[in-house]
């Protein structure tokens, strides 16, 4: 029996004796599967082939960046949040190991485990039993689950504080559950989105999509609820989940690229 992986969006499944059919997360419009075709790993051959380990990068006081090198899946970072001892783990990676798990423990451990959306979910679960840490994922996106777990909490509505100056706010977009999230960190508002929101090239915009990499829109409606929606939260940074960061002004930024999106959507940006 094991916990097989997905290649492609490395997604870890729940136990069985053989590769699944089909990865339900790739097998749809908002990721795809692979060109040569599905294939699956596990957490223990990722281990033993001693190619892979996980850099750690402080960002700031209270923050450290987690990426897989080389790349494994979509490529995403996870970020660990050091808020007045209670750390929390946003959005997943599916590498981990004893390494990871002793420097996270030197640095508070993780009490709270928090996710964006179904791409990242990742090997959470792995995650979760290793820090003995709840997972936050929106009831909206309950069905994206490959492995349950009794320690996933399924949260309602629009917002969660997990604690004082760590609140989720569920935007949508992306998914239907898709959640960011907030950290008051006593100096200025920072926004973890995922790529519920995607920071581009020049770091002074941002984009909003359905698929990124079948390069699917939101329609101009969507977008507008999403920005007004973020106009209620006070930020000044923003931090996406691939290392693009909006350092200044980022409340503003995404207020403008909004506009932007949506008049293109409309047909007003372009002189053609």
């Amino acid at each position: 029996m094991s916990y097989f992986i997905c290649n492609t969006c490395g997604v870890q499944h729940d136990q069985s004796t053989q590769e699944p059919n089909e990865c339900k997360i790739c097998n749809e419009a908002r990721q795809y599967v692979s060109v040569n075709g599905q294939s699956w790993t596990t957490l223990e051959q990722l281990i033993q082939s001693k190619r892979y380990k996980n850099e750690f990068t402080h960002e700031e006081e209270g923050l450290h960046s987690i990426k897989t090198v080389p790349s494994f899946g979509i490529g995403q970072n996870t970020y660990l949040i050091q808020h007045e001892k209670f750390n929390v783990l946003w959005d997943c990676i599916t590498y981990i190991d004893k390494e990871t798990i002793t420097k996270i423990n030197e640095l508070g451990g993780i009490q709270a485990i928090a996710l964006s959306h179904p791409h990242y979910y990742s090997s959470q679960v792995e995650w979760a039993e290793a820090f003995k840490a709840p997972i936050y994922i929106h009831e909206d996106d309950k069905e994206w689950v490959t492995r349950p777990s009794k320690q996933i909490v399924f949260w309602k509505g629009d917002q969660l504080k997990l604690h004082e100056g760590i609140v989720l706010h569920r935007l949508g977009g992306h998914f239907k559950g898709a959640t960011i999230l907030e950290w008051q960190n006593k100096k200025e508002g920072v926004l973890f989105v995922g790529d519920i929101v995607r920071v581009v090239a020049d770091r002074q915009w941002v984009t909003f999509m359905y698929s990124y990499p079948n390069f699917i829109p939101l329609p101009a409606n969507t977008v507008a609820r999403m920005a007004n929606r973020m106009n209620t939260i006070q930020f000044n940074k923003l931090y996406d989940a691939f290392h693009r960061v909006i350092s200044d002004d980022a409340q503003n930024r995404v207020q403008l690229s909004a506009k932007r999106y949506i008049a293109a959507l409309e047909g007003n940006l372009f002189n053609t």
